[in-house]
């Protein structure tokens, strides 16, 4: 299997969601199961249906960050230097709007486009593998053509 990067915020992340789910939200829903138990014929009890629903949805969490878990590979963009690469912050700015915007490129499970935390796998990432500071990029993304410089590259 392949190893998936990620960085120690990330990884702490998904160990807090891991335990949060086993240590109170799966206790919560047994609980919420028996209740609806309680309430008598099971075929026609929406309560019971819903916490089922819930119930499966819980396990397979657990299931798929437990196997995230098991491949990762932490790395510490901190001791990280040069061009662009996994962990990197890159400060752009696009060469049509002169908007700065900044990232830090992070591994899938992690990634939140809002918090600036930009996925690996993303077309913009992609691009910036490799460069440097004061390098142009050309990135094909949904929305068309767009063209950023890079103005700083931090392993932060």
């Amino acid at each position: 299997m392949d190893k998936i990067p990620m960085t120690r915020a990330g990884f702490a992340a998904l160990e807090k969601e891991l335990k949060q789910l086993k240590s109170e939200d799966r206790p919560a829903i047994i609980r919420a199961i028996a209740d609806a138990r309680e309430h008598g014929d099971l075929s026609e009890n929406a309560e019971y249906h819903s916490a089922k629903e819930k119930q499966s949805f819980i396990e397979g969490r657990i299931k798929e960050i437990e196997g995230v878990i098991s491949r990762a590979e932490v790395i510490d963009p901190t001791k990280l230097s040069g061009s662009i690469k996994f962990g990197a912050t890159v400060t752009l700015v696009d060469e049509d709007t002169d908007e700065e915007k900044t990232y830090q490129i992070v591994g899938e499970h992690e990634a939140r486009i809002e918090a600036g935390l930009l996925n690996i796998k993303s077309p913009i990432a992609r691009a910036l593998i490799g460069k440097d500071e004061g390098d142009s990029v050309e990135v094909r993304t949904p929305g068309g053509e767009r063209a950023y410089e890079v103005l700083k590259v931090q392993f932060i």
